[in-house]
């Protein structure tokens, strides 16, 4: 009952996705219909989408994330789609984006997933929507039990955790996409043979110093940052330069977020900075852990706003 009050409450702080009225394909891909562009990045452009065969009144359900042609040729970039495609279509998670058709062994690169309805949390941040704390909670528990099925059941990494990541529908049901940067624990090479990946404001120290590996616990600073970012509303490091923030987030200490927020709870304060450690073994123990303290925190903080 707890859950359904609270997303009743926030529920209008969510864009609308989708248009009933009819629209027609703007291009075709393979079996798919592309109706409209939704987004486009150095990398590749992203439609929404309907089978070819289906009529124009049909709304479109599906994403086509496509690679932009002048990448076709690059085999890292190929790789990168492929390993996305990989991972998405080997694990099957209610808070992680399936895949469900692909192309990505031969031009043109795509593959398709549902149309998941709602925004990107940094939409949500970039429009100045405070969420409440225990709603900020809910959304990166739904977050750490995804990553607890990547860490677990696909052995996977994830690497690129942040809000633009993470889409959080009307309802506040979270979904983490984008596995395009996922690898395994084995694959960790030497940071200076490494490619860094992932976002700078929510890069775990570990992964631009020849100190520590990559692993799990790299994917839960980078959503202690994002934990951060959603109660205190900024991120814990901002810098003017790349190098300058690389140096924040090995050796600075963030402000206490209690600082920016009195009234949060001691407890609260306690996992967010110690998902935010520099050292890896300061962090909890697994994402699993993670989501169950977050899930005794909503309960203890369900009357905060």
């Amino acid at each position: 009952m707890a859950t359904v009050e609270r997303t009743s409450r926030v529920s209008t702080n969510f864009a609308a996705t989708g248009s009933s009225a009819p629209q027609s394909a703007i291009g075709r891909m393979g079996p798919w219909q592309l109706v409209q562009l939704l987004s486009e990045s150095e990398l590749a452009r992203v439609y929404s989408a309907r089978p070819a065969d289906a009529p124009s009144s049909q709304t479109p359900r599906y994403v086509v994330k496509a690679l932009r042609k002048e990448w076709w040729r690059d085999p890292q970039t190929i790789e990168m789609q492929r390993r996305a495609v990989f991972v998405g279509s080997q694990i099957s998670h209610p808070h992680l984006l399936p895949v469900l058709s692909a192309n990505v062994q031969h031009a043109p690169f795509y593959y398709v997933t549902p149309r998941i309805p709602g925004c990107t949390l940094a939409e949500i941040l970039k429009h100045g929507t405070r969420l409440p704390v225990p709603m900020s909670l809910w959304i990166v528990r739904q977050v750490a039990e995804a990553l607890s099925a990547l860490h677990e059941s696909a052995k996977m990494i994830h690497s690129d955790v942040k809000p633009s990541n993470i889409i959080v529908s009307r309802e506040g049901h979270a979904t983490l996409i984008d596995l395009g940067f996922a690898f395994a624990a084995y694959e960790a090479r030497h940071w200076s043979l490494r490619p860094v990946t992932g976002t700078l404001n929510y890069i775990a120290p570990e992964a631009v110093t020849s100190c520590l590996a990559v692993d799990e616990s790299s994917d839960l600073y980078s959503l202690g940052v994002t934990l951060y970012e959603l109660i205190a509303g900024r991120v814990p490091f901002a810098a003017k330069s790349p190098d300058e923030l690389v140096r924040m987030h090995r050796e600075a200490k963030p402000t206490c977020i209690r600082e920016v927020l009195p009234q949060l709870p001691k407890p609260v304060a306690s996992l967010v900075h110690r998902l935010l450690s520099k050292d890896p073994l300061r962090r909890p123990a697994s994402a699993a852990a993670v989501a169950q303290e977050l899930l005794r925190l909503e309960i203890d903080c369900f009357s905060i706003a």
